[in-house]
């Protein structure tokens, strides 16, 4: 852990949806998330264009305007894994509502909203709310450098 850790950001990978296929009918596809040095992936899932991972992967944050990337990648046994698109997302505005130091909102109050732009990955409007005591942002982000394809995310910052 480095000295300067803002907080930590807990990317859920919840799905994808409408992958690339890689192999004979389908792909056995996972997701490799990396902001700085860090380099994290989820499970592979066999034979599935439409995964549901709902796996959790922690980053340590230092510097919230680096992005955080995404790669996709089908499992292959023998050979290097097929790259199926990536994606990259700023977790700028979530960390200027964490910022806001707000509290006692009602839950799901929406705190700001990401538009979809040329320049982002977004495939629909990605809102910054509040729940629990915490803040969280849905995103829907439509991979790069592939014919299809789109990932589900949820993240959800924790201070430290």
């Amino acid at each position: 852990m480095g000295k300067n850790i803002l907080g930590l950001l807990k990317v859920q990978v919840l799905r994808g949806v409408n992958l690339a296929v890689r192999d004979f009918r389908s792909s056995d596809p996972y997701v490799i998330l990396k902001m700085g040095k860090q380099k994290l992936k989820t499970r592979v899932i066999k034979r599935n264009t439409n995964p549901e991972w709902n796996d959790e992967l922690t980053l340590s944050v230092e510097d919230p305007n680096l992005p955080v990337r995404l790669q996709v990648f089908d499992k292959d046994t023998f050979t290097f894994d097929d790259p199926m698109g990536d994606a990259e997302f700023d977790i700028c505005m979530l960390v200027e509502a964490v910022k806001m130091n707000l509290k006692g909102l009602p839950n799901g109050t929406i705190i700001t909203k990401v538009t979809p732009r040329r320049h982002n990955c977004l495939a629909e409007e990605s809102p910054v709310y509040w729940s629990d005591g915490t803040v969280y942002q849905d995103l829907v982000l439509r991979l790069r450098n592939v014919e299809c394809g789109e990932l589900e995310l949820q993240l959800r910052w924790v201070s430290i």
